[in-house]
């Protein structure tokens, strides 16, 4: 390859690299994170019930989730290399482990446990307002730490995180659309007889997450946990940009678990935005009365139920009418174009979440403060609603933009270039709609979480 054509390998960066094959990487970002999240969860266990001066639902709600799918655009996975819950994954596993293979059962159905659990998640926080209560939020935490621990106890590697966490599926899609790639040099890879990166070495355990480098094609799955780059011998792994969302029309495999739950994301995340509109109480209530239904909880289950149908009803007609110029079965085109919604999927997360960011930040800072018994006051916001909604507009609008051009190219480069139009322009007339529908939501003002 020509070398001016050749992608940036920030790992010939001497000093990053060395960081990176230090003992100190990801462990010193490790202990931070535990300690935070320690904090966090005996706040929100034990510490005050209203949500408003509770610094553990602050800097869950308010801080972290907001600020998760930018990590995921701009550095993949790396939370998961960093995340708490690894961390005492890997010492329970060290100090207590079984070690057991991972049954047959997860492997194959652990993405639709997935899929299952964060649709109930969601569901039951607009039912009993988790991220409402400070309780709530350290009872979903400690439900996934226990989760964590059961896993490692049995299982090996991180059978967790790569099999049955749902923020790891929703990290591995969304890092999918991001700009930062780990992959190995698999002309170097083909004449290496150890395999240290996948089994490990006398530098570090083999790859937590089951990945072997030489056939990764995505970055579903890959932690930055930067292991491999300790273990290879032969200097192959190579960590570079790329361009947003080209790994959806490169990649050769698509999974219909993967897809489903990016189509019902939109349903999702256009709920989550729905519920924290003015008109949503008013809206919910006309609901009730139109089904005759005398229960809030069933209005808004029915009404999450459709909204999750609607997208993956919607696809499958573009699916269907596509197909006619494929010759494709509808499962397979469904899973193969169903990636095609994650960039406006993240984009509308990242608008969602950064309301919450910018309108209600400090009061992170205000409840941190409290822990040491300083009563603070003031605005909770960093800008002003108008900017907030222009940045809003603009991520959505390229979130659009992202999916509509992911989706032609997954036409022309699996259909060639005399049927990308007429293969994509189903699929491109959904999208556009999804885009409209998100947009026309950020119109409104949010209501707060704190």
């Amino acid at each position: 390859m020509d070398s001016k054509k050749r992608p940036i390998n920030f790992l010939n960066y001497s000093v990053l690299k060395r960081f990176l094959q230090s003992p100190f990487y990801p462990r010193i970002f490790q202990w931070i994170t535990v300690l935070v999240f320690g904090v966090i969860m005996v706040e929100t266990l034990a510490g005050p019930t209203n949500v408003g001066v509770n610094f553990g639902s602050a800097a869950t709600w308010v801080l972290w989730w907001p600020l998760i799918p930018f990590f995921f655009f701009l550095l993949g996975r790396f939370w998961c290399g960093i995340c708490p819950f690894a961390w005492v994954s890997d010492l329970t596993q060290k100090l207590f482990g079984a070690n057991l293979k991972v049954p047959k059962f997860i492997r194959k159905y652990g993405l639709w446990i997935i899929d299952i659990t964060f649709i109930l998640i969601t569901w039951s926080d607009h039912i009993w307002g988790i991220v409402e209560s400070p309780r709530g939020s350290g009872t979903l935490l400690l439900l996934i730490l226990g989760g964590v621990m059961v896993s490692a106890l049995l299982f090996e590697r991180r059978t967790w995180c790569r099999y049955l966490c749902f923020l790891g599926s929703l990290s591995g899609n969304y890092s999918r659309s991001g700009m930062l790639e780990l992959r190995a040099d698999k002309d170097t890879c083909k004449t290496c007889k150890t395999r240290d990166c996948y089994k490990g070495g006398s530098k570090a355990p083999g790859c937590p997450m089951f990945e072997f480098p030489m056939a990764m094609e995505n970055n579903a799955n890959c932690n930055l946990c930067g292991n491999c780059i300790k273990n290879c011998p032969h200097d192959s792994i190579r960590l570079t940009p790329r361009k947003p969302t080209s790994e959806f029309w490169s990649m050769t495999r698509a999974h219909f678990e993967e897809s489903f739950l990016a189509i019902v994301i939109v349903g999702i995340v256009f709920v989550q935005n729905i519920t924290m509109l003015d008109f949503y109480p008013s809206f919910l209530k006309w609901t009730e009365q139109t089904l005759g239904i005398a229960n809030q909880d069933i209005a808004f289950t029915i009404l999450f139920l459709i909204a999750m149908a609607t997208p993956v009803s919607l696809l499958f007609a573009a699916t269907a009418i596509s197909k006619r110029f494929t010759g494709e079965t509808l499962r397979n085109a469904f899973a193969r174009f169903g990636y095609a919604v994650i960039p406006l999927d993240l984009a509308s997360h990242m608008a969602h979440n950064l309301f919450h960011l910018l309108a209600e930040g400090k009061d992170t800072y205000y409840t941190f403060m409290g822990l040491f018994g300083v009563h603070l006051e003031g605005s909770s916001s960093f800008v002003s609603d108008p900017i907030i909604q222009v940045m809003q507009y603009f991520l959505v609008i390229a979130g659009t933009l992202g999916s509509l051009y992911t989706a032609y190219r997954i036409a022309r480069t699996n259909y060639g270039l005399s049927k990308a139009l007429a293969v994509s322009l189903p699929y491109l007339a959904v999208i556009l709609l999804f885009g409209v529908l998100n947009f026309l939501t950020f119109t409104v003002r949010m209501s707060m979480r704190m």
